[in-house]
């Protein structure tokens, strides 16, 4: 064959592959005509927000291809693609999508010589894809691919079309095939703590901002942020949030932002609010640490704390560094090794850290003129817990509860040192005066016998840091016996209820309604 035929030919060939990828489909325009000049889709849901929003950032409308040519996969590759990107705009939930290709009623070119590829997968349009097309102006439709999109999530696809090489010129001359791209949301998933939300039949009543009244009936669930998202916490004289796990019976503080449940002991039986019963504790007389009259130190409001045996701490760092046990925490470790780790229960439990704030904010924060903020030996000081329970102004009104651990040191977890301090044997511990403010107690001072922390009979110790004064022993804060959130000396007996947190694989199992005949379990 002489140059010329070979230009002839070659020049055929190019005239006889016309592929033009124009915009059909989904598109802005098809949009404003079904969804009233909305630039998204919009799917309802179950989420605090009412709804599930899959937008288009790209300008995309459809494909069309007119006078094409059988050709082998890798040159239908290398023909431009049809490119669009979708996001999915909802905080909390997890989607899984659809796209549908729909050709329309008017296509000459038979869909069985059509390839299609996302990506690197190559699909022939055949009856084993085949869906109802959505509107009678379209002949048939197929599902060619499925994805997921995590919350606030984009993501971006090429697609080619071509006609695969089952094809002749003749089947594709003077005929033409033109179909849109449709992508459908399925039913939202949930996931994070509002999946655990859902698991617990549960609706968030939002953010509270007044926290200074106690609650003393049922008020729900609220939700404030926490180290790990979004938390959703147990307010009031609640009477739905009992479990029972590894043989004993809990009460819900809150659903973590890791999607884990953080639970407080409440006893081999089911108490209801307001029940005066020993039972409701490990332990009715336990001191935070164990103190001489001659030694008294800052470093002893800690869960852990240095340096260890008599000797003082010489410096706020070493107060905080986490190297002796306190006396409270070796009794409630050894109550977790014996009845959640070697009872077999303890990969139930997640490694959500528990905060001992032994920040010090200093005078102006704490309204104490006294406050040196030093945070070491016997200088007088006030933490962090102690400023925002306004302990130290006159009508301590404000008072702002936080789920965040303001130091990573007082971070406590056993191995996560991403979010904690990895300091821990076993990951228990004890609830915060946070919690218990915004469980309902109402402020500093202020009696609340209704909620469903109040145990009466018995001091409750918290994880709390309260003060250190000069010449007297470090005080923690505690919800005493008459309702009172109040501060306790770490010499003075109290009782001892730990707190844990199941894992969200586990919460995942809960069955049951959390009252006191059907409280939650692990199936």
């Amino acid at each position: 064959m002489n140059d010329d035929n070979k230009m002839i030919k070659f020049m055929g060939l190019v005239m006889g592959i016309m592929t033009i990828v124009t915009v059909l489909g989904l598109s802005f325009a098809y949009f404003t005509a079904r969804i009233e000049e909305s630039d998204s889709y919009s799917l309802k849901g179950k989420a605090k927000s009412g709804g599930y929003d899959i937008g288009f950032i790209e300008n995309v409308e459809g494909i069309t291809i007119e006078n094409t040519y059988p050709m082998p996969n890798e040159m239908g590759l290398k023909l431009d693609p049809y490119t669009f990107t979708v996001t999915n705009n909802e905080p909390t939930s997890k989607i899984s999508v659809d796209v549908i290709i729909e050709v329309a009623d008017n296509s000459t070119l038979s869909d069985d010589l059509i390839n299609v590829s996302i990506g690197e997968e190559i699909i022939t349009l055949n009856p084993d894809l085949s869906v109802s097309p959505s509107e009678t102006t379209f002949k048939s439709a197929y599902k060619i691919f499925t994805f997921s999109l995590n919350p606030n999530e984009s993501k971006t696809f090429d697609l080619h079309t071509w006609m695969n090489e089952n094809g002749t010129i003749e089947n594709a001359q003077n005929k033409t095939w033109s179909s849109r791209v449709l992508v459908i949301p399925k039913e939202p998933e949930l996931i994070g703590p509002d999946k655990t939300l859902e698991i617990l039949n549960l609706v968030s009543n939002g953010v509270k901002n007044n926290f200074d009244d106690p609650a003393t009936t049922d008020e729900g669930v609220f939700e404030m942020e926490d180290d790990y998202g979004t938390s959703y916490y147990y307010r009031g004289a609640v009477t739905n949030n009992y479990v029972k796990f590894a043989g004993f019976y809990w009460r819900i503080i809150r659903i973590n932002g890791d999607e884990s449940l953080r639970i407080m002991y409440d006893g081999t039986q089911a108490y209801a609010n307001e029940i005066d019963d020993a039972g409701r504790f490990i332990n009715t007389g336990t001191k935070f640490n164990t103190v001489s009259v001659d030694f008294r130190d800052a470093k002893h409001v800690g869960w852990m704390y240095g340096p260890t045996g008599t000797a003082s701490s010489t410096s706020k760092e070493q107060a905080q560094t986490n190297i002796e046990d306190s006396t409270i925490k070796e009794v409630v470790d050894t109550w977790f090794k014996t009845n959640i780790e070697d009872a077999g229960y303890g990969n139930a439990v997640s490694d959500t850290l528990f905060c001992n704030d032994r920040s010090t904010p200093g005078k102006e924060a704490t309204g104490w003129d006294s406050d040196t903020g030093l945070g070491y030996e016997k200088n007088t000081t006030a933490y962090g817990a102690y400023a925002r329970m306004r302990v130290g102004f006159s009508d301590r009104t404000g008072t702002i509860p936080t789920f965040k651990c303001p130091q990573k040191n007082d971070a406590f977890t056993v191995n996560d040192t991403n979010k904690g301090n990895g300091a821990l044997t076993y990951p228990v511990g004890l609830i915060t005066v946070d919690e218990i403010l915004a469980a309902g107690s109402g402020k500093y001072g202020t009696a609340n016998t209704s909620f469903y922390l109040y145990r009466p009979g018995y001091n409750l110790w918290s994880l709390s840091p309260f003060y250190m004064i000069a010449n007297g022993y470090a005080n923690l804060f505690h919800l005493n016996i008459n309702g009172y959130m109040s501060y306790y000396n770490v010499i003075l007996d109290g009782g001892v209820a730990p707190v844990i947190n199941l894992s969200a694989e586990y919460v995942k199992t809960l069955s049951g309604t959390g009252t006191m005949t059907d409280p939650y379990q692990i199936a």
